[in-house]
């Protein structure tokens, strides 16, 4: 059954030997040559998986992975019971909800700290699962850095998306959330990631974005 269509991949419920498993399908783009087409959407597919595993080793939970199938460019991976953070968080307390931010920021953080940018950090790539566990999801933009730039690109990101979504409580749970980071990377890094998501609203303002 297909759940999403994207851009780049289209999400599939479906049952895999009894289990309740995600397919990511990575689709062809048609504007690019078939061989090139191929080789992008296998690399991508392969560099998902990769990175992944990577958010996991790091103490970052995410689907297990069940399957990778390169030459079909398709990932087969668990099937996460729960619910998306965008659909609950406006919908709690002030005090859950700050808590529930302040364990993001920490999430990000251990991403961060082992040269992991997630590439889209929203609420909907967030699901809070059983035993209160928070699971990042879709890390098709994800990507190996530990440049002070990407790290606030990500950060900005998340910001972004609270206002969009979460308006009446974006500045506590932005604030929330830094703190969270702040418990897994410096301070002095902590200090610097915050300074670089000013410059980059700056830019934003300046360039009409």
């Amino acid at each position: 059954m297909l759940m999403k269509k994207g851009a780049e991949a289209n999400l599939y419920l479906e049952d895999w030997y009894g289990l309740k498993v995600i397919k990511k399908v990575r689709v062809p783009k048609p504007y690019r040559l078939s061989q090139i087409d191929n080789e992008i959407r296998r690399s991508r597919t392969v560099h998902e998986a990769q990175i992944m595993s990577d958010a996991k080793r790091a103490g970052v939970p995410t689907p297990i992975i069940y399957l990778i199938d390169v030459k079909r460019t398709f990932i087969v991976m668990e099937y996460v019971q729960g619910q998306r953070v965008k659909e609950i968080l406006n919908l709690l307390s002030s005090k859950d909800r700050k808590t529930l931010c302040r364990r993001i920021g920490m999430l990000i953080g251990q991403l961060h700290e082992e040269g992991i940018i997630h590439g889209d950090l929203t609420t909907s790539n967030m699901i809070l699962g059983q035993n209160e566990k928070i699971f990042f999801i879709d890390f098709g933009l994800a990507e190996h850095s530990v440049e002070i730039e990407k790290r606030g690109v990500d950060i900005h990101l998340m910001k972004r998306a609270l206002e969009s979504t979460h308006y009446p409580h974006a500045k506590e749970c932005f604030t929330s959330i830094i703190a969270g980071y702040t418990i897994k990377v410096t301070n002095k890094k902590a200090e610097e990631v915050v300074k670089r998501v000013r410059e980059i609203i700056q830019r934003g303002r300046y360039s009409g974005t």
